[in-house]
């Protein structure tokens, strides 16, 4: 299985998508199938996507197809997170996710290290350069995870 798109709400759904797109080496483009949502695509990478929709969009079962509704914005924390490969170096990371107000901070998380990045909607974002992304595969697996946390299978 390969994950090739997720979504995610913010106040400000181009900024989101604009920065994000740039962490992914790709750009962000409107994403007319819901008002004010736009889209990250990563580069040259098979349709690998982030959909910005406005806080407080639901997405609901239409009709016929997936339907779009606005409500209230839903608390600021969240158990969702997204960890996402950039082909950008981990400096040029950091510095872009500072240009945005963002935190960002090396961190390890057992398996594998990253760049855990804090958006100003409070969204986590665990970023992986070349070499981190290398180990992610090589650490990320379910053999591995048994071995490191002694879980049965």
């Amino acid at each position: 299985m390969t994950l090739l798109r997720v979504s995610i709400a913010a106040r400000a759904p181009a900024a989101m998508a604009q920065t994000l797109a740039r962490i992914l080496g790709g750009e962000a483009l409107p994403f007319p199938p819901c008002p004010g949502a736009w889209i990250a695509f990563a580069r040259d990478d098979g349709g690998t996507a982030v959909e910005v929709y406005p806080a407080g969009t639901r997405v609901t079962k239409g009709p016929d197809a997936v339907a779009f509704q606005g409500g209230p914005p839903r608390r600021a924390a969240s158990a969702t997170h997204l960890t996402v490969a950039s082909p950008l170096a981990a400096t040029e990371i950091e510095t872009l996710a500072d240009t945005a107000g963002w935190t960002a901070r090396p961190c390890e998380r057992g398996p594998f290290t990253c760049i855990e990045v804090w958006t100003g909607e409070g969204l986590l974002i665990e970023v992986l350069d070349a070499a981190m992304l290398s180990d992610y595969r090589d650490g990320m697996a379910a053999a591995n995870w048994r071995a490191m946390y002694g879980t049965e299978e």
